[in-house]
């Protein structure tokens, strides 16, 4: 492997270990107003931003979760820690995934596991699929690697002065296409999904209004 992928892989490496999830022994032990659970959120994932001024979480943003049947209303006036869980799986889900879509399959975790008593928390939901991070992030770097290795290659003849433009766009091209599968397999296995309850609930409650 060339020392132009080392670099590469090892830049991956050390933004991954900056990107890293909400851990289960930072999520707060007591009940937040909004100003709180703003402050927790933009704090815990400050490193996920792309641009300084990118805002994580506003409160126009937790009440529209509200008001579309994401995030159960508050208690109060305060968020529990599963309101913290839930926040955090919609600011992932919502990157790729349309407020109909992240319904579909969050409300049926919600419904389930938001302080119910079941089997199952939902702290217990985050923490098992948030623990699968560490084995993922080793498969995407060896993915990185043969992707970055193989767009390196591409259009050989090109000029020296546009090779490094058409392989970066090669490699860009790659990745996006990955993506889009992945995007679309997502969205085919939520379709198929039966409706959750509290969507039926809510879509029957604007027709009756309308």
């Amino acid at each position: 492997m060339s020392n132009e992928i080392h670099d590469f892989l090892r830049e991956v490496l050390t933004k991954l270990q900056t990107i890293d999830y909400v851990k289960p022994e930072s999520l707060p032990n007591i009940d937040l107003y909004m100003d709180q659970v703003t402050t927790f959120m933009n704090t815990q994932l400050a490193s996920t931003k792309r641009h300084e001024d990118d805002k994580i979480l506003t409160k126009t943003m937790i009440n529209n979760y509200t008001k579309n049947n994401l995030l159960p209303p508050p208690d109060r006036k305060k968020y529990s820690k599963e309101h913290i869980l839930t926040l955090l799986f919609i600011y992932y889900f919502k990157s790729i995934l349309s407020i109909n879509d992240i319904q579909n399959i969050l409300n049926p975790i919600t419904d389930r596991y938001f302080s119910n008593g079941s089997h199952f928390s939902l702290q217990d939901v985050y923490n098992e699929v948030f623990g699968l991070e560490h084995e993922e992030a080793q498969h995407i770097l060896k993915d990185l690697a043969k992707k970055y290795k193989t767009s390196s290659k591409t259009f050989a003849d090109a000029p020296e002065e546009e090779a490094e433009l058409l392989h970066t766009f090669a490699f860009i091209c790659m990745l996006s296409f990955d993506v889009y599968i992945k995007k679309m397999i997502i969205e085919q296995t939520i379709d198929k999904l039966p409706p959750c309850p509290s969507h039926r609930k809510k879509t029957t409650t604007n027709k009756k209004k309308e």
